[in-house]
């Protein structure tokens, strides 16, 4: 592991996935609360301020950016299952996000939990998935590229994990 922006690699979408994929996805998704909560809740102040390399984001902007990003996953999953017109997906401006006061200073306990809670009902929802629903589709328009429930699914996946690479880089885990 040599990438420091991509640690686990760029995502790529694949063609396809079983639902066996997915189940293993969403079981590490539901485990990935705990190897957070585990890697920072006793951290300090100096520890939660280092950074992975050069002008990224700091441990804590990270921590709250992951909770954020997983509650805008549930949301689109959300949006998608009960809006079948919308096919625009949800976008933020994440250095935008990360630069608030609450990601710069915040205590992580807050977005801890929070990822705790968004995982467990994100989980719970993606599990209830049919074969049709796990088609819907909308636009992604940052990647400009249509992404299925299936690729939703994968992508919330990598990113969970991308940023714990992150993590694992900053405090000198690897």
């Amino acid at each position: 592991m040599t990438d420091r922006k991509f640690p686990i690699g760029p995502f790529i979408k694949q063609e396809n996935y079983s639902k066996k994929v997915l189940e293993g996805m969403l079981q590490s998704i539901e485990m990935a609360s705990a190897q957070y909560r585990e890697l920072v809740e006793n951290l300090s102040e100096e520890e939660l301020a280092k950074t992975y390399r050069d002008d990224s984001w700091n441990v804590r902007q990270i921590v709250h950016h992951v909770s954020d990003i997983q509650y805008i996953h549930y949301l689109r999953l959300k949006k998608a299952l009960t809006e079948p017109d919308n096919k625009e997906m949800v976008l933020i401006d994440m250095n935008a996000w990360a630069a608030t006061p609450d990601s710069l200073s915040a205590p992580v306990e807050a977005s801890l939990l929070s990822l705790e809670g968004t995982v467990k009902r994100y989980v719970f929802l993606a599990r209830t998935l049919t074969e049709e629903q796990l088609l819907i589709s909308y636009y992604h328009s940052a990647r400009q590229v249509w992404f299925t429930q299936k690729d939703a699914l994968a992508i919330s996946h990598w990113h969970i994990y991308h940023h714990l690479g992150h993590l694992n880089w900053a405090l000198g885990i690897f």
